[in-house]
């Protein structure tokens, strides 16, 4: 009969407790039951009537004088609660950080130590809790897990010196005690809880695990980015040994990768990088590390397959992986910053390298690959309009790349060679003004002036006309690495060939 109680009524608390923590346990299996639950709405419906639940429990403990019997619970309760609610929401938020604070209290509360703390703020309540005269011994599973909580909450949001005295706290440090909070993290002990204790959705001791972990990843990206490498290389090592799913493994992978290679030790770089590409499918922080270890070796060949690579990688979705209904390393880390070896930019930034590249390293016919009519840069047109403007971007970067060569030829002092890329180069662009400029000056430098003078008269009719294709229209990436090939002043090369023709009476 006593089962049939509704929560709430005039019964022996001991009965409501065992209401109580029938219905944690029973939402806390739930919300397993959902991690594993094929549908992924079906999955999404279940831990969110489990959350739900959980909030409609902490409200009725919560709706009587806080009390010792029941605090154990009612701390595991909210812990249940924050866990679901920052799994589903993908990281922490400022309610969570109050829901914290409301336990605290309470716990205050039973000690009627509250009265003026209530203005208190979370740092305050910690130290008041756990330095109290007399603390409460059957508290400290569920504190210390609320605690870990605290951590992650303040890791999220880099309070790093809040932290580090919690944790120092916890584990009984005195002050000038150390701050190295790998150290800390390992040194905290929670204490086991008992075998009958409510049912937990992620233990304390597996939440110390993940904090280790995304406590030296953090870390140890910090200490690559300022150069401390050799400890830079150590944290990272401890973040690879730790909880890491297949997506953050790429990346702790990729850092060491990059740390490696900073320290002159490509070979075991590139058995991290590779180990990367193996392990999960998000491969563009791999592939860019990849080319840049590639250019630090010299092998441009392998650089730039990385690159092209890259750009296909980065053109693909990756089915993400379903997340736990646990606090995940993922949900403690930073998005990558520009200034992180992590962060690989949009796929139109590494077309942008990409071609640069290609013409630095002379592969300049190497841009023929990386515009085609799938490129989307030209901006919204009809179906015809695209098909046009795609295929004018496609010949105009056709003739940028042989002026590149033709180029190359000049640098060298093979104008017979660089005249026959020119004359390609209008071939395949007509009417553009750059690649018709550096065949006058080549036709001028090999004196063959017929030639040249009938092409000075086109060029000087094309000044008064408009015509489509007197201008490069190159996708955006393109623009910036290309603008070498133009001729530095089209009118002052006219008006210098212009008076060294003969004058109409000479003739």
């Amino acid at each position: 009969m006593s089962h049939q109680t509704p929560l709430g009524t005039s019964v022996p608390q001991a009965n409501c407790l065992d209401l109580w923590r029938e219905k944690n346990d029973q939402l806390v299996l739930q919300a397993k039951v959902a991690q594993n639950s094929g549908p992924p709405l079906r999955r999404q419906q279940l831990a969110q009537d489990a959350l739900e639940g959980l909030r409609r429990l902490l409200h009725s403990l919560q709706g009587l004088p806080a009390a010792v019997p029941v605090l154990p619970l009612e701390l595991t309760v909210i812990c249940n609660f924050i866990t679901l609610r920052a799994s589903l929401a993908q990281g922490f938020i400022e309610d969570q950080a109050q829901d914290i604070q409301r336990g605290l209290e309470r716990v205050l509360e039973t000690q009627e130590q509250l009265g003026p703390r209530l203005e208190c703020g979370l740092k305050e309540l910690w130290n008041s809790i756990l330095h109290a005269s007399s603390p409460l011994l059957e508290l400290l599973p569920a504190l210390h897990h609320l605690a870990g909580l605290q951590v992650a909450l303040w890791l999220s949001t880099d309070c790093l010196g809040d932290l580090t005295l919690l944790l120092q706290t916890l584990n009984g440090s005195q002050s000038g005690a150390s701050e190295d909070l790998l150290m800390l993290l390992k040194n905290w002990s929670p204490p086991a809880k008992e075998s009958d204790a409510p049912l937990t959705l992620q233990d304390a001791r597996g939440l110390r695990d993940v904090l280790l972990t995304a406590s030296a990843f953090r870390q140890g990206l910090q200490e690559l980015i300022t150069g401390s490498l050799p400890r830079a290389l150590s944290s990272l090592h401890e973040a690879a040994s730790g909880l890491c799913s297949r997506p953050v493994l790429v990346q702790v992978y990729t850092a060491l990768g990059t740390c490696l290679r900073k320290m002159g030790n490509p070979q075991r770089a590139l058995l991290y990088l590779v180990a990367a590409l193996k392990v999960g499918s998000n491969w563009g922080p791999p592939l860019l590390e990849a080319s840049r270890l590639y250019r630090q070796l010299e092998n441009t060949v392998a650089e730039l397959e990385s690159l092209e690579l890259l750009v296909e990688a980065l053109s693909v979705t990756p089915s993400p992986e379903v997340p736990h209904l646990l606090i995940e390393v993922e949900l403690l880390l930073p998005r990558p910053d520009p200034a992180s070896p992590l962060h690989c930019g949009t796929q139109s930034q590494v077309k942008h390298l990409l071609a640069s590249r290609c013409l630095q390293t002379g592969r300049c016919l190497e841009l023929l690959f990386q515009a085609t009519p799938k490129d989307k840069e030209q901006g919204p047109a009809s179906n015809c309009e695209q098909g046009y403007t795609s295929n004018v971007a496609l010949q105009q970067l056709q003739a940028a790349a042989l002026i590149s060569r033709g180029l190359e030829w000049v640098a060298s002092g093979q104008d017979t060679k660089a005249l026959q890329d020119f004359l390609l180069s209008v071939q395949v662009c007509p009417g553009n003004r750059d690649t018709s400029f550096h065949l006058l000056q080549t036709l001028r430098r090999l004196n063959r002036r017929d030639e040249a003078t009938a092409l000075w008269r086109r060029l000087e009719a094309q000044t008064t006309l408009s015509q489509e294709n007197a201008t490069w229209s190159l996708p955006l990436y393109l623009e910036t690495c290309l603008s070498w090939i133009r001729p530095p002043d089209h009118e002052t090369l006219l008006g210098e060939f212009r008076t060294s023709l003969p004058k109409p009476c000479d003739l």
